[in-house]
């Protein structure tokens, strides 16, 4: 069977459905290209934010879960999200830029001989910023085109995805034999894994950590992963493999606008399988995407019941004109 193609999102919890939205747009630049809300859960929105056509591998996704506490990193976590940039140059864009809008940053240093940028946000979310310059493997997205920061600069897509668990033996197999991953480099507690045709965009990050306590999820953590396959036809495929594996699962769930397959592989590890596609796009036409609340069309008929719960958020972008920001480095 075909290996999985890359990161497909990460999808994370956050205190404020507004302010996750402002710092998205206006200081990283992403695109929000679908406001809908949890469907097991729909009196919380899911915010999806990504390049500027919506595509697989670029989006990181938010539940706002009415009343959540603080999450607590630690082990057992999905811990950090990067996400690409175009050159080691970018990197000084966004040093300067996080200076002057006091978003937590460190400098710019290199980890598996990439160039990379640690940041954080409200909520202590971590992220990092990682350089395409040496990158080879899985093609990143396109910048949002309209967006506020100037293209040569601007966020494509997700990169490496950072997991840190307490005992690396057993997930180094769950991730070789399940997963058909290959480890291919390590430095000191980091293990870089890689899938499909490799780099950047198609990279887990395993680091082994026994001294600090379990993480617990709550905003500013991460919910789960999910890694690209082409279609419904390969996710029942990896539901006979996970048969196989006697991994409980999910089985098939339709989201509209992918396909998935949910499996917790660890304690406090989720991984959906997602499909490519059908996408974004189909529903909103591309000038407005993400501006009302898109529901799939087997929630159409709770429309108002939905949008009594969830209270109004102005995403209206397409009345705005963004200029291109560009910082003294």
């Amino acid at each position: 069977m075909n290996q999985l193609k890359g990161i497909h999102h990460v999808t994370a919890i956050t205190s404020s459905a507004e302010k996750i939205y402002e710092f998205f747009t206006y200081t990283l630049g992403l695109r929000l290209v679908k406001k809908t809300v949890n469907q097991d859960d729909i009196q919380t929105y899911h915010l999806f934010f990504a390049d500027d056509k919506g595509s697989a591998g670029t989006d990181m996704t938010f539940f706002d879960f009415p009343g959540i506490s603080k999450g607590t990193h630690g082990t057992n976590e999905i811990a950090r999200t990067s996400f690409r940039v175009p050159t080691d140059e970018a990197l000084k864009y966004w040093a300067s830029r996080f200076s002057r809008l006091k978003v937590s940053h460190e400098g710019i240093t290199e980890f598996f001989g990439k160039k990379v940028l640690y940041f954080s946000d409200f909520d202590d979310q971590k992220y990092m910023l990682i350089s395409d310059e040496k990158n080879e493997g899985v093609p990143s997205g396109t910048p949002w085109e309209k967006g506020p920061i100037p293209l040569e600069y601007a966020i494509t897509g997700l990169g490496p995805i950072f997991i840190r668990i307490p005992e690396y033996s057993y997930f180094k197999q769950v991730l070789e034999q399940v997963y058909m991953m290959r480890e291919i480099a390590a430095e000191e507690a980091f293990h870089l894994f890689e899938m499909g045709e490799g780099g950047n965009g198609a990279s887990v990050i395993v680091e082994e950590d026994k001294k600090s306590g379990f993480a617990r999820q709550g905003y500013g953590t991460v919910h789960h992963v999910a890694f690209r396959v082409e279609d419904k036809k390969e996710l029942e495929q990896w539901i006979e493999r996970y048969q196989g594996f006697g991994l409980r699962n999910s089985g098939f769930v339709e989201r509209f606008y992918f396909g998935s397959l949910y499996a917790n592989v660890d304690r406090g590890i989720l991984f959906e399988l997602a499909t490519d596609g059908p996408g974004f796009m189909q529903d909103e036409p591309y000038e407005t995407v993400g501006e009302k609340l898109s529901l799939p069309p087997y929630f159409e008929g709770q429309r108002e019941e939905i949008e009594g719960l969830v209270r109004p958020l102005d995403t209206v972008r397409s009345t705005k004109t963004f200029e291109k920001e560009y910082e003294k480095m």
